[in-house]
């Protein structure tokens, strides 16, 4: 079986598709699957070129078994919607001169939405290299882009929709990664076959009792008695991070607390500026570290705060930095409703839900969490153990497997 994996990000690029989709791809890989990658130049997430792949408009590499091929992508740190429609583009028509030149057939290509753009490339590319297509869907873009007012160009809008539909209608399947974004295109798209395609975790990697606490703490001013509340991910418009810096207000006086949100996005500086605004001792922002890092970060830290804001578009949400906090044994404030609320809290009970832009809601969990040593202790192994049961990467990869072997 020969697959062809289409995507604007992957290691040694961080963030949470680079390493769903090249963990998924390794253990493909493992089982007797041929995995070509076609990828831009890493970028992500300074949006700047990493320095070994600069003034290049192809290069090659393999990364654990790994065919990758990469293509060029304009980036610019500049915020505008132009430039990241720029960014997108750019890389769908390297993408579609490059791959025509990747030598063979594929049995099928699996192409990483958003950027939804993309599709464009990997309709084009199916076609030439005789593959089945199938669309991944981490985020329902436009959407998603609409309801947070981040689009609304009405054109572009219909424009979007419109190449959606088209992806959706010329796969041979759709996957999704929560159960949410499946149900939402079997409702707007009846015969579109879509098949759920969950996040997940290594949890040999994320394993609690194999890690020693990092000199994390030491290196970031931290003291041993400190309680950490951490944000780690993608500082952007979604997650809706003022509550964080609104409830931690809150604790001033009560300086063991520490609130740390850890990445970057396109908020960072305005949440800065809340902070200086608020006097928030407290509050640390951070820059994202290392996969390699993360396990001892997680093994320094009380606890994860994980908020999005209070839209019905993510009631079918799972922020995938749950799964290495709950592998980590770390709970969770998780102030996200809908799908992740049943699962992680109702079912699994690995943390304590508040009201998405609840920030009272978020004040009194932060404190129950503080003052209960023991639930925290019991959140956390709840959160491992039900992580395993059910979000295990080597049986999503090997189920994936299953499934692409019967359209075959």
């Amino acid at each position: 079986m020969k697959l062809l994996i289409l995507t604007q990000y992957f290691p040694p690029e961080i963030g949470a598709p680079q390493n769903r989709l090249f963990e998924l791809a390794v253990r493909l890989k493992k089982v007797g699957v041929d995995i070509t990658v076609l990828t831009a130049m890493p970028n992500y997430p300074q949006m700047e070129i990493y320095e070994a792949y600069r003034g290049k408009n192809y290069m090659y590499e393999e990364m654990e078994g790994l065919k990758v091929h990469r293509s060029s992508i304009y980036v610019s740190k500049s915020k505008s919607f132009i430039n990241r429609l720029r960014n997108y583009f750019s890389f769908v028509i390297s993408s579609a001169r490059v791959g025509r030149k990747i030598q063979g057939d594929f049995d099928f290509l699996m192409c990483e939405s958003p950027p939804l753009f993309l599709g464009y490339s990997a309709m084009r590319l199916a076609k030439t290299k005789n593959a089945k297509l199938i669309f991944n869907v981490s985020d329902l873009w436009p959407e998603s882009a609409e309801k947070l007012g981040v689009v609304n160009n009405k054109t572009l809008l219909k424009m979007a929709y419109d190449l959606e539909e088209k992806c959706y209608k010329r796969s041979v399947i759709v996957t999704g990664q929560t159960q949410g974004i499946c149900e939402n295109i079997n409702q707007r798209f009846p015969t579109v076959k879509t098949y759920w395609l969950p996040n997940g975790v290594d949890l040999n990697y994320y394993d609690p009792s194999k890690i020693e606490p990092s000199d994390w703490r030491k290196k970031n001013g931290f003291l041993v008695g400190d309680q950490i509340f951490l944000y780690a991910g993608i500082i952007g418009i979604a997650q809706g991070l003022q509550i964080i810096l609104k409830a931690a207000k809150h604790f001033i006086n009560e300086p063991h607390l520490k609130f740390v949100l850890m990445g970057s996005g396109p908020e960072k500086d305005k949440l800065i500026a809340l902070k200086k605004e608020l006097g928030l001792s407290n509050v640390h922002f951070l820059d994202a570290v290392s996969k390699k890092e993360m396990p001892g970060v997680l093994r320094s830290v009380n606890a994860a705060i994980i908020p999005l804001r209070k839209l019905d578009l993510f009631l079918g949400a799972i922020p995938s930095k749950i799964f290495e906090n709950l592998a980590m044994e770390v709970p969770i404030l998780l102030g996200v409703d809908g799908e992740a609320r049943e699962l992680f809290i109702t079912k699994g009970n690995c943390g304590i839900y508040f009201e998405p832009e609840n920030e009272h809601d978020l004040i009194s969990a932060i404190t129950r969490l503080n003052l209960n040593k023991e639930l925290a202790s019991q959140l956390g192994k709840n959160g491992r153990t039900f992580v395993n049961q059910n979000f295990n990467r080597e049986t999503i990869a090997k189920d994936l497997y299953d499934k692409l072997k019967s359209l075959l």
